[in-house]
């Protein structure tokens, strides 16, 4: 009898080893949804991605087909996002050079329209608007940098934005998609942001994975907010 009542009070002092159970088992599903989602989207995008490629190269024989960028990840832990190159090779000198686009720039969630980006190429404004640009990132899934869900990634110049939650921002994988993008994208700057971008942190599970991915389905067909 004793030993019973041991075992039970074993349980009641480590309540911890119970309670991280489910997390556990939902980083598990996301993490082999992330690989696969992952690795057959590479597979299946390859064609689109040799016509980009090709399309590319023939508008900037030179320049480079990619671009990366470091960014954020979980724990701060430091990366490169890939992305089709959107803009001109000197683009962050041309944002730079003009004090007053910067200011716009950075007044605005550091994006600017595509029609008034001086930075953005042709072929990388039709890649910005379906939202192609952002495929490669899939690459950064597999390698298990990002996730198809999440906050999405950020360079250390808009860290500074989250103030006294950034740890709470960083303690999750970022993601292609997330409850930012599907709320309105460009379209929602700082501060407000942060608080679509945290109440993923706060709320994130297997279930509001999926609606997040339905609706990123809809508003990638819209092309809303994409620029």
């Amino acid at each position: 009898m004793s030993l019973v009542k041991e075992e039970i009070s074993d349980v009641k002092t480590y309540p911890e080893l119970t309670s991280h159970k489910p997390k556990i088992i939902y980083g598990l599903i996301k993490r082999i949804g992330d690989i696969l989602a992952s690795s057959i989207g590479l597979i299946i995008l390859m064609p689109l991605f040799l016509i980009v490629a090709l399309i590319m190269k023939c508008s900037e024989p030179t320049a480079p087909i990619f671009f990366s960028h470091t960014r954020n990840g979980k724990k701060g832990k430091k990366f490169k996002m890939y992305k089709f190159r959107t803009m001109c090779q000197d683009a962050e000198s041309i944002l730079m050079k003009d004090t007053a686009l910067f200011e716009k720039f950075k007044a605005n969630g550091y994006k600017l329209e595509t029609h008034e980006d001086p930075r953005v190429t042709k072929v990388g404004a039709f890649l910005r608007k379906t939202s192609i640009d952002e495929l490669p990132q899939l690459i950064n899934v597999c390698l298990g940098q990002m996730s198809l869900v999440g906050p999405r990634p950020i360079p250390d110049r808009e860290i500074l934005e989250y103030g006294s939650d950034k740890q709470k921002f960083l303690s999750v994988k970022p993601g292609i998609t997330g409850w930012w993008q599907v709320s309105g994208r460009s379209n929602i700057c700082y501060p407000e942001r942060c608080d679509f971008e945290l109440h993923y942190v706060d709320k994130n599970s297997l279930g509001f994975d999926i609606l997040i991915l339905f609706k990123t389905i809809g508003i990638v067909l819209k092309r809303h907010g994409a620029h």
